[in-house]
C-alpha cells in the first residue's frame, strides 16, 4: 500500500480489534521477547471507548487499515498516545501522513506542542519529523529497566 492510496478517517468504536492488531503487530516487528508484548497488552489494547472520547484517525487504503494514531489530553498537555503502521506497510510514507494529520489536529485542538513518550526504536523518526528529545524515562519490563526517549513536537502557534 502506497501512501498516496490511502486516506485518513476518525477510527469509531468499531474498530477497536483492528487497531490493537495493528498495535501489537507493529510492535512486534522491533523483535521483542513475547513476555514484553504480553505485559504490554494494556497500552497495546485499543478499547471502544477510548476511541470514541480521544482523537483517533485510521489510514484506510486498498487492503483496509495500515495505521492509525491518537492523541490524549492529560492534565493540560496533549500527548501522541499512538501512532502504530502495520509492518508491511511500513516504509511506504503512512507513519510520516499519519504524523502530520496528528500535528495539524493537535493545531485544530489550540495546543502549542505534543508529547511523545517514544519507543527506542522510533525516536530517528520523531527526530526527523521535527520532534525534539526532553528527557528520558525508565520504564520496568520484564525484571531491568528501559529506558525510553521523552520527546516535544512545538507546534508554532
Amino acid at each position: 500500500m502506497d501512501s498516496g492510496h490511502m486516506e485518513i478517517h476518525r477510527a469509531v468504536p468499531e474498530d477497536a480489534l483492528a487497531l490493537t492488531r495493528i498495535a501489537f503487530e507493529a510492535k512486534r516487528h522491533w523483535g521483542y521477547p513475547e513476555k514484553w508484548i504480553e505485559s504490554w497488552s494494556g497500552s497495546l489494547t485499543i478499547h471502544a471507548d477510548f476511541i470514541a472520547s480521544q482523537e483517533t484517525w485510521k489510514a484506510v487504503g486498498e487492503l483496509g487499515i495500515a495505521g492509525f494514531y491518537a492523541l490524549a489530553a492529560r492534565s493540560g498537555e496533549l500527548e501522541l498516545e499512538h501512532l502504530w503502521v502495520l509492518p508491511g506497510a511500513m516504509g511506504q510514507g503512512i507513519g510520516r501522513e499519519l504524523f502530520v494529520h496528528a500535528m495539524e489536529c493537535a493545531r485544530r485542538l489550540a495546543f502549542g506542542s505534543v508529547q511523545i513518550e517514544s519507543d527506542p526504536n522510533a525516536e530517528g523518526f520523531y527526530l526527523h519529523m521535527g520532534a525534539r528529545r526532553v528527557g528520558r524515562i525508565a520504564k520496568p519490563v520484564g525484571g531491568e529497566m528501559r529506558e525510553l526517549p521523552m520527546l516535544r513536537f512545538e507546534l508554532g502557534i
